[in-house]
């Protein structure tokens, strides 16, 4: 397509590229907000308030809307409303900025940035931010644009950024990434920095002990091996404790003295001997914290055929990897559970019986494109449970909660699916059905989620299987 073009008509077409893409993503966050608009009155619906999504002085938004958006995207519920919270900002809060931005000469993702950094500020004061940033949005590196809009956001109101500092103190937190394809995942924290040093120090010492034992390892890969050890505390005291000794044993020169008291040479410990020989004399392995860990495998696996275990919360690892992560803890086998067994009860609450399966069954929450596998959400009967309070206890309809009538949905949509005139069936374990309010279809299966037509899916809403007649319990 553009083999024939000159050096020149290459750059401008790169250049044109660049313009059509920002603007592909102005017009995409005019979409949602034009959508907002039509959704930001008071609605006869029940149970769908409105929200606050943007900064001060944006229009709130009906909460069940924004569900619908997000499937026409084919993108996350989280991801939509932080663009939409964005846009409304840009639009109302921020509009000399957007103004630059619409023109497709500026980066839609520093504008957006800089909403998010703006979007505490009282409405009286974020022009400030405003100004600074339209002068500067289309013709300064996003680096320097993010640094002066920093620094607007303090100088338009200080007093309030020293609130926030005291806040942010509130919100120190550690976290894990996804597990990648090589069985490693990114730890983050936040912490004091008191906290952080001192960690960084025994990270330090802890590597200085090991490294003798890596002798092909980089420094970055000693001190992440290190750091492995802060995860297994007995472990790490009795190599801290041993190492000690050794060095104690080995060293000609006495140890030094605090108070009268001998004290082991450590730059991240200070452990007197008396300790030091108590430590020697425990056992160690009793302060090894308990975990769960679920692992999935196919049976062929087992019985010598090449494949991958997939461990939950830790990725899909071969079984040299898994054996490496299990071979020095005490494992403690629970029974295997076969999926292929159908258990009900006519309960309306979800036993763990059929929580595990469900859970197993999924992967995580149906809603179409969901994101999370967590186990903490809401099992939620795709055909809803029949409540009728005119029939006797022995009349109502038999085994309806089960593995053919479950699934996980965190509580957002749970909520919409309940209240926003949303419809669901499962049409077999792993298998479900939706349909929106405006017609929108999507057919949920193992391999992911698939849009289809609104005939299409009041097909599969109509024949999905409706609960068994006969009656057993979980």
């Amino acid at each position: 397509m553009f083999d024939h073009l000159s050096p020149r008509e290459l750059l401008d077409a790169a250049a044109g590229a660049v313009r059509a893409r920002r603007l592909a993503e102005v017009a995409d966050l005019e979409v949602i907000a034009a959508w907002a608009a039509v959704h930001s009155g008071e609605s006869n619906r029940v149970r769908n308030p409105l929200v606050d999504v943007g900064g001060e002085g944006t229009p709130r938004v009906q909460d069940h809307a924004l569900g619908e958006i997000a499937l026409a995207r084919s993108s996350g519920v989280v991801a939509t409303i932080n663009a939409l919270a964005d846009v409304l900002d840009l639009q109302h809060r921020l509009p000399l900025t957007w103004a630059v931005v619409r023109q497709g000469t500026a980066e839609v993702y520093v504008a957006r940035k800089v909403a998010r950094m703006s979007r505490h500020l009282p409405v009286a004061v974020v022009g400030v931010v405003d100004v600074a940033v339209a002068r500067m949005i289309a013709t300064e590196a996003p680096g320097r644009v993010l640094t002066v809009a920093e620094a607007k956001v303090i100088e338009a109101d200080p007093a309030l950024h020293e609130e926030r500092v005291e806040e942010e103190k509130r919100r120190r937190y550690v976290g894990l990434g996804r597990t990648d394809e090589y069985g490693l995942r990114t730890l983050i924290a936040r912490l004091d920095a008191g906290d952080a040093a001192w960690v960084q120090a025994t990270v330090t010492r802890v590597a200085e002990i090991i490294t003798p034992g890596h002798p092909d390892a980089t420094a970055d890969e000693v001190r992440a091996i290190a750091l492995g050890h802060l995860a297994r505390p007995a472990e790490l005291l009795a190599l801290l404790v041993e190492h000690e000794a050794a060095e104690s044993t080995a060293s000609k020169e006495p140890p030094p003295v605090t108070d009268g008291e001998p004290l082991a040479p450590s730059r991240a410990t200070a452990l007197s001997v008396d300790v030091l020989d108590k430590l020697h004399r425990t056992d160690l392995t009793k302060l090894r914290p308990k975990a769960v860990l679920y692992v999935h495998l196919h049976e062929a696996t087992l019985l010598g055929t090449k494949g991958v275990a997939r461990a939950e919360e830790l990725g899909p690892r071969t079984l040299g990897a898994l054996h490496q992560l299990l071979a020095t803890t005490q494992v403690t086998v629970k029974p295997v559970i076969d999926l292929a067994d159908a258990v009900r009860t006519t309960a309306y609450e979800h036993p763990e019986a059929i929580k595990e399966r469900v859970h197993l069954t999924t992967g995580g929450d149906y809603w179409p494109y969901a994101t999370s596998t967590s186990r903490n959400a809401d099992y939620d009967h795709p055909t809803p449970f029949d409540h009728d309070p005119e029939r006797s206890p022995e009349a109502q309809q038999p085994a309806q909660t089960g593995t053919h009538n479950s699934g996980l949905l965190q509580r957002r949509h749970h909520r919409w699916k309940t209240h926003a005139g949303y419809q669901a069936r499962q049409r077999a374990p792993g298998h479900y059905v939706w349909l929106t309010p405006n017609g929108l279809g999507f057919t949920i299966d193992p391999t992911g989620t698939h849009p289809c037509s609104e005939m299409e899916a009041r097909l599969h809403l109509a024949f999905a299987a409706r609960p068994p007649l006969e009656q057993s319990d979980a």
